[in-house]
């Protein structure tokens, strides 16, 4: 066999395996390249700051205890009254 006739052979063959492969992978006769999937994260891109929690003082978690002491007082006075 001459070199010429052994590689149109192993390319003949190539082929045959990509068809195989494409099949085996349902993609309809195409093989994709790439990626599938969420792109990556831009490395230039700044990251996020995480927002400092915001807390509460004693003083208005009074104000807010008493705020709905008053309204659930009061809707309790509208449901009696029905």
């Amino acid at each position: 066999m001459q070199t010429h006739q052994i590689v149109q052979e192993i390319d003949a063959e190539i082929s045959r395996l990509q068809q195989a492969k494409a099949l085996l992978l349902g993609s309809g006769g195409t093989v994709r390249k790439g990626r599938v999937g969420r792109p990556p994260a831009d490395p230039f891109k700044a990251p996020k700051v995480a927002r400092k929690k915001r807390r509460l003082s004693a003083e208005g978690r009074k104000r807010i205890a008493d705020a709905m002491k008053k309204r659930w007082a009061e809707r309790r006075k509208q449901q009696s009254s029905k």
